[in-house]
C-alpha cells in the first residue's frame, strides 16, 4: 500500500520468459516499496481537525454552522488516540455542546458514558443514557465492547461505584442498574463451577476484582445497605479470604480490605456523643450466639477488625463497661492492684453467701462489674495454684503404688470441676466454632483434659492397689506404664500448662501486654519454621543413620593407653535425629563424627594396629558440619530474623495490638460468671436465673436470627436509621473537606470552564440580536 492508499501487485508473482528483463522488473519496483508500518492509526483530515477545534471551544453556534457547510463530514470520526468530538465534549464538561451533538444522526455514543461517569457529570451522564434509552434500551444497562479506555465487563454502575460518585451511584440505581455481587471466594455453587470450568482465567479474575472494587466503595455501600458498618465488616473479612485464595492479586484485596476497615473506623470517628457509640455497639445483627451488652465489639473481634477495636471511641465504652461505677480503680498504684486479688481470697466465701441471701445487694452489683469480676477470679486462681505446687512438691521418694494421699486431692479434684464447668459455660454462651477460635481456649481444654486424665490414673491406680496388693513394691521395680507414673507425668504437664496461664493476664500492662503478644505471634513464627526444621532433619537423619552402625561400642587405645569409644551418634535412626536435634542447639558432642575403630591385633602378641576409615569419617564430618550450616548459621538466623520483624511490627502497631489484645481480656471477663471456681458450683439465685435464661437461648441458629432481626427491626424504626444518616452525612462532609483543599487547582478549571460557558452564551445572544 502506497502514501496515495494505492495498491501494487507484487513483482514477485509475475514471470517473464526473460530472466534479465524479470529480475530488472524486480529490482525496479522493489525499490518503490515503502516500508508499511505495523500499527495503523486512525488520521484527522482537514476538516475533520477543524471541526474537532470548534467542538473543544463549546461554541454550539460555530458548530453548527460548520456542520451546515459539511454535510457529508463524519461526525463519529477519531483522532489516533480513539477520542471522538462527543468525548471531547465530555470532558470540557460542555453539556450544551453534548445536547447539540446528541441530535446529529447516526451520533455513535460510544465510552462517552464511562467517561461521564469517570468524571462525574450527572447533567451530561443522563443526557447520553436517555439518548441510549430511545435507540437500544439495553445498551444502557452494558459495558463497551471495544473502548480504549474500559474493560468490556465495566458498567456505568460499576465505575461509578469505584469512583465512589454518590450522585451517580443514586441515579443509576433509580433507573435500574444494578451490580452481582460476586460470590464468596469459598463458594463451589452450580454457576461457580462452571465458570471455573469454561471461563478465561485472567478475564474472571478481573471480573471479580473490579466488581469487589466496585461493591466495597463506601459510596456505594452507603447507599446499597441500611448498615454500613456491619456490611464493611464482612467485606474486609470476605477480601482477607480472597487474597489468600488468589494469590495473583494478593496485593490488591489486601489494600481493599484495608480501605473497608477504615471506611467503619471513619464513621465511628463521626460520632459525637457515648450515646451514638452505644447504639452502634449495641447493634445484635450479624452474630447470633449469646454475648454481652455490646454485640457489634464481639463480631468487630470476630472479624480481627484491630483499628475499629481500637478507635478511642470504642474503648471509651469499653473502659466504662469495664470499671463500671468503680473510678477509684484507674488511680491506685501499680502495688495495691497486685494486693487486690489477694486481699479477696477472703471475702470470696463472703460473697458467695451474700449472692445466696442478698442477690440484689448493691455489693453484689458491684462485684458483678467485669472489673471485680477478674479479680474474684485471679484470687481463686492464686489458691488453685499454690495447692498444685504443693502437691507437686510432695516428696515421692516413699511413694507406694496408690495415690496420692496429702489431703490436697478432692480440693484440687473440686477446683478441677469448677474450672470444667465454667469451660462448658463459655463454650455455650459463645458457641463452640467462636470459642475454639481462641487459642488460650484451647489451652483450658487441654489443661483440664491433663488433670481430668491425672485423676483417672489416680483412680486406675487405686483398683491396682485393691487388686493385685503390691502397694509396697519399690519404684525400680513398677512397669513403665504404671498408671502411678502415668498420673504424675500428667499432672506434671497439667501444672506447667496452669502456672503458664499467668502470661494471660500480662496482656492488661501496657509494657507486658505487648511482649505477650508478640510471644504468640512468635510461635506462629516458629510453626512456619518447623516444617523446613523437620524435613532437614529427616533428609540428614536417613542418610546417615546407619553410618556409623559397625563401629558401636568399639573402644580404642592409644599408645598412651587412653581410651577412645565411639560415640552413639549415627548408628540407628533414633540416635541419629537425637543428635541432629541437639545439634541445633549446638549441644551435640564434638566426635559425633568421629569413627573409632577397636585396636586390631598385630605381627607380635604385644603389638596392636590401630586403623583409620578415614572415608567413612569424611562423609559423616562433611555431613555433620553441613547440617550445622543449613540449620545453624542459615534457617535458625532466618527464624531469629522473622521474629524480630514480628516483634518490631507489634511495637510499631503497639496501640492497637495492645489494645485489641486487651479487650479480647475484657470480652473474657464480661461473660465470666460473678463466683470463680470452685464456688461457681454452689447454685445461687442469680447463677440459677442465668442457667434459666442460657437454656432459654439455647435454640437454633434460624430462632436466634430471627429474634435478633426482631430486635434490629425495633431499633431500625427508632433510632439506629436516623443515626447512620447522621454518619454517613458528617462521613461525606469531611471527606469532600480533604478533597477540597487537596484539589484547588480542579476548582480553578472549573471555574475558568463555567466562565467560558458564560462568554460563549453571551457571544450567541449578542450574534442573534
Amino acid at each position: 500500500m502506497s502514501k496515495d492508499g494505492r495498491s501494487h501487485s507484487n513483482p514477485a508473482v509475475h514471470h517473464g520468459n526473460n530472466k534479465r528483463s524479470s529480475l530488472r522488473r524486480y529490482s525496479h519496483e522493489a525499490d518503490m516499496l515503502i516500508p508499511r508500518p505495523s500499527i495503523l492509526l486512525p488520521q484527522l483530515q482537514d476538516t475533520e481537525q477543524k471541526f474537532f477545534e470548534l467542538v473543544s471551544t463549546g461554541d454550539v453556534v460555530a458548530v453548527k454552522e460548520y456542520l451546515d457547510h459539511h454535510p457529508n463530514l463524519n461526525i463519529n470520526c477519531t483522532n489516533f488516540q480513539g477520542v471522538t468530538a462527543l468525548l471531547i465534549a465530555v470532558h470540557s464538561h460542555a453539556e450544551p455542546m453534548v445536547e447539540f451533538l446528541l441530535t446529529q444522526p447516526g451520533i455513535d455514543i460510544g465510552d462517552c458514558v464511562l467517561h461521564a461517569v469517570k468524571d462525574n457529570q450527572p447533567v451530561i451522564l443522563k443526557q447520553l443514557l436517555d439518548k441510549l434509552n430511545s435507540t437500544t434500551p439495553s445498551l444502557e444497562f452494558i459495558g463497551v465492547t471495544h473502548s480504549n479506555d474500559f474493560a468490556d465487563y465495566i458498567t456505568p454502575l460499576i465505575l461509578a461505584a469505584q469512583c465512589g460518585h454518590y450522585e451517580i451511584i443514586k441515579m443509576l440505581i433509580e433507573r435500574g442498574h444494578t451490580i452481582s455481587k460476586p460470590h464468596p471466594p469459598t463458594c463451589r455453587c452450580g454457576d461457580c463451577r462452571v465458570r471455573l470450568e469454561h471461563d478465561d482465567l485472567l478475564h474472571a479474575e478481573s471480573l471479580k476484582l473490579n466488581l469487589y472494587r466496585a461493591v466495597s466503595n463506601p459510596a456505594y455501600i452507603c447507599y446499597s445497605t441500611h448498615d454500613p458498618i456491619l456490611a464493611a465488616f464482612f467485606l474486609s473479612k470476605e477480601l482477607e479470604q480472597c487474597s489468600f485464595l488468589v494469590p495473583e492479586f494478593r496485593i490488591a484485596y489486601m489494600e481493599l480490605a484495608a480501605d473497608v476497615s477504615d471506611f467503619a473506623v471513619d464513621l465511628i470517628a463521626c460520632c459525637r456523643s457515648t450515646n451514638e457509640m452505644e447504639l452502634i455497639l449495641k447493634r445484635g445483627a450479624g452474630i447470633y450466639t449469646h454475648t454481652f451488652m455490646f454485640p457489634r465489639l464481639t463480631l468487630a473481634m470476630d472479624c480481627k477488625q484491630k483499628k475499629f477495636v481500637a478507635h478511642p471511641n470504642t474503648q471509651q465504652i469499653v473502659e466504662a463497661a469495664w470499671c463500671g461505677d468503680w473510678h477509684e480503680y484507674k488511680i491506685k498504684g501499680f502495688t495495691v492492684k497486685l494486693l487486690y486479688p489477694i486481699a479477696r481470697i477472703v471475702t470470696l466465701p463472703v460473697i458467695t453467701i451474700m449472692c445466696i441471701v442478698t442477690p440484689n445487694h448493691s455489693l453484689i452489683k458491684h462485684w458483678s462489674i467485669p472489673l471485680n469480676k477478674m479479680i474474684s477470679h485471679i484470687g481463686a486462681y492464686v489458691v488453685f495454684l499454690i495447692l498444685i505446687f504443693i502437691e507437686s512438691n510432695m516428696d515421692k521418694t516413699n511413694q507406694k503404688r496408690k495415690p496420692p494421699n496429702s489431703g490436697l486431692e478432692p480440693v484440687i479434684i473440686i477446683f478441677v470441676i469448677g474450672h470444667t464447668w465454667n469451660m462448658v459455660r463459655m463454650m455455650i454462651l459463645s458457641g463452640p466454632s467462636r470459642y475454639f477460635q481462641n487459642l488460650w481456649n484451647w489451652h483450658a481444654v487441654i489443661n483440664n483434659m491433663m488433670f481430668l486424665l491425672t485423676f483417672t490414673f489416680w483412680l486406675a491406680s487405686y483398683f491396682d492397689a485393691v487388686h493385685n496388693d503390691q502397694i509396697d513394691l519399690e519404684r525400680k521395680y513398677w512397669h513403665h506404664l504404671d498408671p502411678v507414673l502415668i498420673a504424675e507425668g500428667c499432672f506434671a504437664i497439667a501444672t506447667i500448662m496452669a502456672f503458664f496461664r499467668l502470661t494471660f493476664f500480662c496482656r492488661l500492662n501496657y509494657y507486658m501486654g505487648p511482649l505477650q503478644i508478640s510471644l504468640g505471634k512468635m510461635c506462629a513464627d516458629l510453626a512456619k519454621y518447623l516444617i523446613i526444621f523437620v524435613i532437614v532433619i529427616i533428609s540428614f537423619s536417613a542418610g546417615c543413620c546407619r553410618l556409623y552402625q559397625y563401629y558401636d561400642g568399639m573402644v580404642k587405645i592409644d599408645e598412651n593407653q587412653i581410651k577412645t569409644q565411639q560415640v552413639s551418634s549415627f548408628v540407628d535412626f533414633a540416635s541419629t535425629l537425637k543428635t541432629f536435634f541437639w545439634a541445633i542447639l549446638c549441644m551435640a558432642p564434638l566426635e559425633s563424627a568421629d569413627v573409632v575403630i577397636e585396636n586390631l591385633p598385630g605381627e607380635t602378641p604385644d603389638t596392636t594396629i590401630i586403623n583409620t576409615h578415614e572415608f567413612t569419617e569424611a562423609v559423616g564430618y562433611i555431613a555433620f558440619a553441613v547440617f550445622e550450616v543449613l540449620i545453624v548459621i542459615m534457617i535458625l538466623n532466618m527464624l531469629i530474623a522473622t521474629m524480630s520483624a514480628t516483634f518490631q511490627r507489634v511495637i510499631d502497631n503497639l496501640d492497637v495490638e495492645w489494645t485489641f489484645g486487651k479487650t479480647d481480656f475484657y470480652l473474657e471477663y464480661m461473660l465470666q460468671s460473678l463466683t470463680p471456681s470452685p464456688l461457681n458450683l454452689i447454685p445461687t439465685p442469680f447463677g440459677i436465673s442465668n442457667f434459666l435464661s442460657l437454656l432459654n437461648s439455647n435454640k437454633t441458629t434460624e430462632e436466634q436470627k430471627k429474634l435478633c432481626d426482631e430486635v434490629d427491626t425495633k431499633i431500625e424504626d427508632l433510632e439506629y436509621p436516623a443515626l447512620m444518616t447522621h454518619l454517613v452525612q458528617r462521613y461525606f462532609r469531611e471527606k469532600d473537606s480533604a478533597v477540597a483543599s487537596a484539589s484547588e487547582m480542579d476548582i480553578l478549571r472549573q471555574e475558568i470552564h463555567e466562565l467560558k460557558v458564560l462568554l460563549n452564551n453571551l457571544i450567541e445572544g449578542a450574534g442573534s440580536t
